[in-house]
């Protein structure tokens, strides 16, 4: 594995270095406000506020996860709310499993739901959910088979551009209806919830919520890192000629279904992860994250922050959630009017987003300072006296 593109990317690209440093600071300061200043104190951050940030963390995955293949492989998702939905999903049968006899029910094996609907048996999908490594290789399997065997079809089609979007679309709608049924066996409407513990710790608990809230952090990092060093390789070039020129990279002779079948994996496996730290943290996961608007907002994170950037579709994860927040708390009735306004403006004004508005008032900033005659010195204008008659 060959590094060193990597470490030129991060030596030089002011934005990577700038979103891990602002990301250690949120990772560590976060938690300690958290734990070593006590509730009265102005600069305590509560449960509340830490699992709020942690959700940011998960959605600025999946945005990375949507970024790399819309923003460096030309491959507009309509549909990456249900690889994020599946890993939510698996991590969710295996906190139910962990309940137990504690449910209301008090069923050793069958979560509250079966009992309810009268299911005598655990279906078969659900063995091996009881512990944690499996319910963590099926984070990552279940996105990437998906992803794998509807790439497969799609990209060797050659199904391109709207089309494509359009499938994606209906595939994640095809989902959600699939999972609201209750004979699914994944809780119908009401989806999978009341959990209560993780690895053997109180799922509720301010250390267990601490934990859950640097894991976030640390997969972050490691997705950005992953996905910086696929672009920045050789073959995360070709990605971007196929984004490019597809017929022209095709023409030279490369595989360009095999190139956007591999992109389109892995990032629906990093959507997985971002699920499957998203759902202990929000304490719930039902057929309502694989609606397809779930999705567009994805896109408009993508958008609004910069795409094909990475650190932009982070900083359009973190602004568009924190605004939603804001917005549907205080103008509830509005808030979908004015998410669909801002991209229709990024779109026709900032087609680089955030992070391009930035970099283009940098670039303007160093051009007038390029231009600005420099101002004579002491030194100089002594010299040129001495030298004049």
């Amino acid at each position: 594995m060959h590094l060193q593109p990597l470490l030129d990317v991060l030596r030089r690209e002011r934005g990577t270095q700038v979103f891990f440093v602002l990301l250690l600071i949120v990772a560590v300061g976060v938690p300690l406000l958290h734990a070593a200043l006590p509730a009265s104190s102005p600069l305590h951050i509560s449960t509340y506020t830490m699992t709020l940030i942690g959700k940011y963390l998960t959605y600025a995955l999946l945005a990375i996860s949507v970024d790399l293949v819309w923003g460096y492989c030309g491959i507009l998702s309509l549909g990456h709310a249900a690889f994020f939905a599946l890993g939510g999903y698996a991590m969710g049968m295996y906190l139910m499993r962990q309940i137990g006899p504690r449910g209301v029910y008090g069923h050793p094996i069958l979560p509250d739901f079966m009992v309810f609907l009268n299911w005598k048996e655990l279906p078969w999908f659900w063995y091996g959910f009881d512990m944690f490594w499996f319910a963590a290789l099926m984070v990552v399997l279940v996105p990437g088979l998906l992803a794998f065997v509807f790439g497969w079809f799609a990209f060797r089609s050659r199904v391109t551009g709207v089309y494509l979007s359009i499938i994606t679309q209906a595939l994640t709608f095809a989902l959600m209806l699939a999972f609201f049924r209750n004979d699914m066996g994944f809780g119908g409407n009401n989806g999978l919830t009341d959990f209560k513990e993780i690895l053997g710790f109180d799922i509720n608990a301010s250390g267990t919520r601490i934990g859950l809230f640097i894991a976030s952090a640390v997969f972050l990092a490691l997705g950005y890192l992953a996905c910086r060093y696929i672009t920045s390789s050789r073959a995360g070039r070709v990605v971007q000629a196929v984004r490019d020129a597809e017929s022209r990279t095709r023409f030279l002779g490369y595989r360009v279904e095999s190139y956007k079948l591999w992109v389109w994996v892995f990032s629906a496996v990093l959507a997985g992860i971002a699920g499957a730290l998203y759902v202990p943290q929000v304490g719930i996961i039902n057929p309502s994250e694989f609606q397809p608007i779930n999705s567009i907002e994805v896109v408009i994170w993508v958008a609004v922050g910069g795409r094909g950037t990475l650190y932009g579709a982070v900083a359009g994860a973190v602004l568009v959630n924190y605004a939603k927040t804001y917005f549907t708390a205080a103008l509830p009735e509005y808030w979908l009017y004015a998410l669909g306004t801002l991209f229709v403006l990024v779109t026709l004004f900032l087609p680089r987003g955030v992070v391009g508005l930035v970099d283009q008032a940098r670039d303007a900033l160093a051009k007038r300072r390029a231009s600005t005659p420099a101002l004579p010195t002491a030194d100089s204008t002594l010299s040129s006296a001495q030298r004049s008659p």
